[in-house]
């Protein structure tokens, strides 16, 4: 935190020569959102009434008859570019209807202060802690096109064995991890190392600390880790990580992706999340039940496993996420639980206090908008405690190579966008307790998705013309 008032700001600006200041906020669908003013326009009346954009131009909200908003910037968010080259501020911003001057309901943002609301209302908890793993791949070369009479796409990577006997300018040195070869490889092996390194080092630069980054499974796929934090923290800090690792990559003349499944036959991308509740400043999820779980963690885990499916809205919110969610491969699809077992889709991870207790969600990914999918979560494991949801026994065994007949007996999340949608649309009523979710947000949600899916759907594939062509 750089600010608690806005002289504080004024005397930065001054000392650091602060030309500009970006007002950030985030779109239904995840996207960040930016107007720049300059630093000299600033007045203590932009922190208090905040500033007015078109919310027309914004997917899924306002009509051009109606557009006016108010973007209000969060004066304790702000952090330094470290890309522009003219000295810049950056404030994470909640969004105002000028209608009522209150949040707008639609703002991610502002629902996942709702979240936070609420779980101090129900008197469960005061604090939710979030902690993700964003997976994401470093490509050195994308071409794609979607006309009425094209479709296709290219991807190349340096590190992909496919290269191993291509002719380059520089001599090729044939160090390369093989498919799903690549899981915490050292260098010339890893060929992203100093990358992975220089992103660690930025984030530290707008106030995240960077605990370990190391290489995934599938070539090019990268992890890093940062510091867990409340909900609403956590996911302004998902969008700051999401933004360095796109501009790093781009100084390193490479371009990274956080789509979960872009490579064919490789691992995909996920977004493993670390949750807790606390209160009074004790951890609420250790216990004396399976794994040193307390009971509520256990109803936790009990309302995840039973409103997965319109979870899966929200945290794998994509078409392309459910080429990654696919039974019998890396990704965890059976809605089960268990202690260190990465086969299931809730584990619980081996740690060595009661202060570090906590469960990880396996299923969601990186594509996710932060505020949305946290929120969501939370609200989730809210109602397994207040109605005492059973999550069942845990399961010990490797999910992966269960019998048939016993992978029938367990849940899985859903099997593609339409069908996530579909259960939003039907479970629902978790999310609007307290307000946090509305009707009017929700219906906006699905139908914005829905085109998503339409696209998809009606667009032919290139596989089709493979397997049907000479039909």
């Amino acid at each position: 935190m750089l600010f608690k008032t806005f002289e504080e700001i004024c005397a930065f600006i001054a000392k650091e020569e602060i030309i500009f200041c970006n007002f950030r906020f985030t779109d239904t669908s995840g996207k960040v959102q930016q107007i720049t003013h300059n630093s000299s326009s600033i007045s203590a009346s932009t922190f208090k009434n905040g500033a007015m954009f078109d919310g027309s131009s914004i997917p899924g909200w306002k009509e051009i008859h109606n557009s006016d908003m108010i973007i209000l910037p969060d004066i304790y968010s702000g952090f330094v570019d470290p890309f522009s080259l003219h000295p810049t501020l950056v404030f994470f911003c909640d969004v105002i209807n000028p209608d009522n001057n209150q949040a707008y309901e639609r703002d991610p943002r502002s629902t996942a202060k709702r979240a936070e609301d609420f779980l101090l209302k129900t008197g469960i908890a005061d604090q939710a802690f979030f902690g993700p793993e964003l997976e994401f791949f470093v490509f050195d070369a994308v071409n794609y096109k979607v006309t009425a009479n094209n479709c296709s796409y290219s991807i190349d990577s340096h590190e992909t064995s496919h290269n191993s006997n291509d002719k380059y300018a520089e001599p090729n040195l044939g160090h390369r991890p093989g498919t799903k070869g690549g899981y915490m490889s050292t260098p010339p092996l890893d060929s992203l190392y100093e990358l992975r390194a220089e992103i660690s080092i930025t984030l530290g630069k707008v106030g995240l600390k960077s605990i370990l980054h190391h290489h995934e499974v599938a070539s090019g796929q990268c992890e890093l880790a940062f510091e867990y934090s409340t909900l609403l923290q956590t996911a302004d800090n998902v969008q700051k990580y999401k933004y360095i690792v796109h501009n790093v990559a781009n100084n390193f003349n490479k371009t990274a992706t956080f789509m979960p499944k872009p490579i064919y036959g490789d691992n995909g991308s996920g977004m493993h999340i670390h949750q807790s509740l606390w209160k009074d400043k004790h951890p609420l999820f250790a216990g004396d039940e399976y794994a040193n779980l307390s009971e509520t963690c256990l109803y936790y885990i009990g309302g995840i496993i039973k409103h997965a499916k319109a979870l899966n809205a929200f945290t794998n919110p994509t078409t392309n996420s459910y080429k990654r969610l696919v039974p019998g491969f890396e990704a965890p699809v059976l809605l089960a639980y268990s202690s260190r077992n990465r086969s299931a889709s809730i584990r619980i991870p081996h740690v060595h206090t009661a202060h570090e207790k906590r469960i990880e969600a396996r299923f969601p990914d990186p594509t996710a908008n932060p505020y949305y999918a946290f929120a969501a979560m939370l609200m989730a494991g809210l109602d397994g405690i207040r109605n005492k949801i059973d999550p069942g026994a845990a399961s010990e065994r490797n999910l992966y190579n269960l019998p048939k007949d016993e992978l029938e007996k367990i849940s899985t999340v859903s099997s593609s966008l339409r069908v996530s949608l579909d259960s939003l649309n039907e479970d629902r009523e978790f999310l609007k307790e307290g307000g946090v979710f509305t009707d009017d947000q929700i219906d906006s949600y699905i139908e914005l998705k829905l085109k998503e899916v339409q696209e998809f759907e009606q667009t032919p594939h290139p596989i089709e013309y493979k397997l049907y062509y000479s039909s």
